[in-house]
């Protein structure tokens, strides 16, 4: 499984992040431009995942994101885990929006 820091994925111009967690801790803590899918409703939202180019994709801690990212690569999508989720995204200083959701 090929994985990522938050520092690099966020270098990445036009990263497509995929943030897999469920919607009560989106309320908390979010990336303003990911894309929102529960890993619970992956599956039957696949079709959501572009297969045209790199996906990355994170969690809390970066548990789920591992099992979402062997899922994606398994259906042919380019998948790369963001390790350390969000916990890690917010502790290298990188943009999050912290509070209500929208």
């Amino acid at each position: 499984m090929k994985s990522i820091t938050p520092a690099e994925a966020h270098a990445v111009a036009d990263a497509w992040i995929l943030d897999v967690r469920e919607d009560a801790e989106l309320t908390q803590a979010r990336i303003e431009d990911a894309r929102h899918i529960p890993l619970g409703s992956l599956v039957d939202r696949l079709d959501e995942v572009p297969r045209d180019r790199t996906v990355y994709v994170m969690c809390h801690a970066g548990g789920r994101s591992a099992q979402a990212t062997q899922y994606l690569s398994a259906q042919g999508v380019d998948a790369v885990n963001i390790s350390g989720g969000i916990t890690e995204w917010y502790r290298a200083g990188l943009p999050i929006t912290l509070g209500g959701a929208e």
